[in-house]
């Protein structure tokens, strides 16, 4: 266990704590790297060369699989045009399980398609005993009418009273658009969607290492779900902004269950969590699942 760096917030740079830490000591790691766009960050450019990027990145990536468990995970948020090299060099040294495609719109360079996902690989340390907790997420439902966008087939007599089980396509949860939930950081991802990820890799009391924290979103999610967390940045002044946020967080919790909320509604459970939950409670969750089809046209 890395005991001097759990639950604590470490300035410094990624790979000289990294190397600090014990092998396989981890349950999981999300990392969200700088993508080498350009952008100004409090206290540094995001501007290397390809080789150079591409150098850093294999070092952090394979620091990152080494402090990994056995039975761990490892996710990486990036760009598709990096996470292709990452996976090149992940696929070497650790198990792809999914590219997670994150439905989030982002403004068009030059003659492409317009760019509409973030990507997110996951790999485990090992083929077989991974850990892995299926996911639900709630039923899509009209704005207006507050009925099911889809119709199942017919078969909504056997439609879960909360919802789907989780895909590798993520539209429900959108970056965030308003400056009263964002810090002064330039990639800030919302909290529900590390949440998702960690109900999905992780257990209460697993440790949780994000060694390009930011203000602290990955560290609020594990401690939000009852989760310990090794959060790293190069930046004192993210740093600073990490460790008051998370030290006023409290457990995110519904009948006795860790889950994810936002906006006083739960987007993410864990399946055995559901199972557990009486049925009348797993209907409150959803906010009163309705049986009835959308009434809405779309014009």
């Amino acid at each position: 266990m890395p005991s001097p760096f759990l639950d604590q917030i470490i300035v410094g740079d990624c790979l000289d704590v990294l190397r600090e830490i014990p092998d396989g000591s981890v349950d999981a790691c999300f990392a969200d790297p700088p993508f080498n766009l350009k952008k100004k960050y409090a206290s540094y450019h995001d501007k290397k060369a390809l080789e150079e990027y591409l150098s850093w990145c294999e070092k952090w990536l394979s620091e990152l699989v080494r402090v990994t468990k056995p039975e761990g995970s490892i996710f990486v948020h990036n760009i598709p045009k990096w996470l292709t090299y990452f996976a090149g060099y992940l696929n070497q040294i650790a198990v792809f399980r999914h590219w997670i495609s994150w439905d989030s719109m982002s403004a068009p360079l030059g003659k492409t398609l317009l760019p509409a996902h973030y990507g997110i690989l996951y790999y485990t340390k090992q083929a077989k005993g991974f850990k892995f907790y299926e996911v639900r997420i709630p039923h899509k439902k009209c704005r207006l009418c507050g009925g099911y966008i889809k119709d199942y087939g017919g078969k909504k007599s056997r439609m879960h009273p909360f919802g789907t089980l989780a895909s590798d396509v993520w539209t429900d949860i959108h970056r965030i658009r308003h400056n009263r939930r964002r810090d002064k950081h330039p990639c800030q991802l919302p909290i529900h969607l590390l949440e998702r990820i960690v109900l999905m890799s992780s257990e209460p009391g697993d440790v949780i290492l994000d060694p390009f924290v930011g203000t602290g979103t990955t560290a609020i999610a594990a401690k939000r779900l009852g989760r310990h967390f090794i959060g790293i940045d190069i930046d004192g002044e993210y740093g600073q902004i990490a460790r008051e946020k998370v030290v006023r967080e409290e457990a995110s919790m519904y009948g006795g269950r860790y889950v994810s909320i936002f906006l006083n509604q739960i987007v993410s459970i864990q399946e055995v969590d559901c199972t557990s939950l009486s049925s009348q409670n797993v209907a409150n969750l959803s906010n009163a699942v309705r049986t009835k089809p959308c009434a809405c046209e779309i014009k």
